[in-house]
């Protein structure tokens, strides 16, 4: 799309990506993604505040073609991931004369990643301001949000805050700004429970320091312009400091329905001790998915058979997961089904160090599950119960 003004003299000029459907080989992307770029124009100077990926950056290109940017003063690096960082070399080709200001860690990334030549660079410090004559642009170190070099840039005279990752989404629209919030809201906590939410004591202090500046609009790298802020700042204080609801996340592979049969009756179980339940069958499950699951859960149950003597791979996928976005879950354990033994507690139960949690007895049937299976996993719902209201989720 073309280059749009969101305020006199700032533009966005990035690129939607409306056919991308995995990112980092890793992440789903069901509503494909874009990559924000800024052009802000100032008295004196010229920024671009972030590039776009590399597949994109003809379209970047482009677009300051049609902006008519003759000279480029700063290209301004608030994160060196390749989406955001990748046509840094293309935009520095175009604009011999630009400098990329970065922090000083990602000055050494942006060398290692995409062998930017050293003197291409000006290092900034923490509130340290760069005048383009009119306009001021000062950055805001925020390392671990969500890699070690991050920083956001704040354009005073307009009270822009351009945050890179930090609230951003992965959703490619036609809309510069929000206009369904419900949309938003899902994409963005989907992109917090997968990027963000393993760093969210980090998240809680960064959204503390926002709080010291006037913003009037948050222009991310990924996904709508926020020109309503207060909107996705309550959100991420929901989802950053919220204490876990009376959720059960329940994700479960089953080989030959034993695991699948135990699922379904400790479903039932739990959702009579009025308790809420996400279930999530592995092998088709969107990740993303259960991610956003996470974010709001006390307690994950993973389901499993075994497999060689261990857990089934999809469910020590999902344990793996859950370890490395550490949710704030407060109790884990681990139902399921084995043919003659194995070590599937001992083999999930240490696949979640990462996690503050009290695992429960773990209910595992031998074979297909019989009467006392059943009674087992009434057990286990019912400590689920007393759990969650000792602890004051329900």
């Amino acid at each position: 799309m073309k280059p749009r003004e969101i305020r006199r003299g700032v533009y966005w000029a990035g690129a939607v990506d409306w056919d991308r459907r995995l990112f980092d080989s890793l992440i789903p992307l069901p509503d494909g993604t874009s990559y924000n770029s800024y052009l802000v124009q100032g008295g004196q100077s010229t920024a671009l505040i972030d590039s776009v990926d590399p597949t994109m950056e003809r379209v970047l290109l482009e677009n300051l073609d049609s902006l008519e940017v003759k000279k480029l003063d700063y290209l301004i690096a608030n994160h060196a991931e390749q989406d955001h960082a990748g046509a840094i070399p293309a935009v520095l080709a175009k604009y011999p004369e630009a400098k990329v200001v970065c922090t000083p860690r990602c000055k050494g990334m942006l060398i290692d990643l995409l062998m930017v030549a050293e003197d291409r660079f000006i290092t900034v410090e923490d509130k340290e301001t760069i005048s383009l004559g009119d306009r001021t642009l000062e950055f805001i170190h925020a390392p671990w949000v969500h890699w070690p070099e991050t920083m956001l840039t704040y354009l005073r005279e307009e009270r822009i805050l351009f945050p890179c990752d930090f609230f951003g989404s992965h959703l490619a629209t036609s809309d510069l700004y929000v206009t369904d919030e419900g949309q938003v809201y899902e994409a963005a906590k989907r992109y917090y429970a997968e990027i963000m939410m393993p760093f969210r004591t980090t998240i809680q202090k960064n959204l503390e320091k926002v709080k010291e500046y006037q913003i009037d609009m948050i222009a991310p790298s990924h996904g709508p312009v926020y020109n309503k802020p207060e909107f996705i700042i309550k959100a991420y204080h929901s989802w950053a400091f919220g204490e876990p609801k009376n959720i059960v996340v329940l994700p479960y592979v089953s080989m030959h329905d034993s695991t699948r049969r135990m699922v379904a009756y400790f479903v039932g179980a739990l959702v009579e001790r009025g308790i809420t339940v996400k279930q999530f069958d592995l092998p088709v499950t969107d990740i993303g998915k259960l991610a956003m699951a996470l974010v709001d859960a006390a307690t994950v149950i993973i389901g499993t058979p075994t497999v060689l003597g261990g857990a089934h791979p999809a469910a020590a996928y999902a344990a793996f997961l859950a370890n490395a976005l550490r949710p704030n879950l407060k109790f884990a354990s681990i139902i399921g089904s084995y043919g003659w033994g194995g070590k599937v507690v001992e083999q999930i139960s240490g696949m979640l160090t990462n996690l503050k949690v009290e695992v429960l007895p773990p209910v595992l049937a031998k074979g297909y599950p019989r009467e006392a299976d059943f009674k087992a996993l009434d057990g286990l719902a019912e400590m689920v119960r007393q759990k969650h209201r000792e602890t004051g989720v329900m």
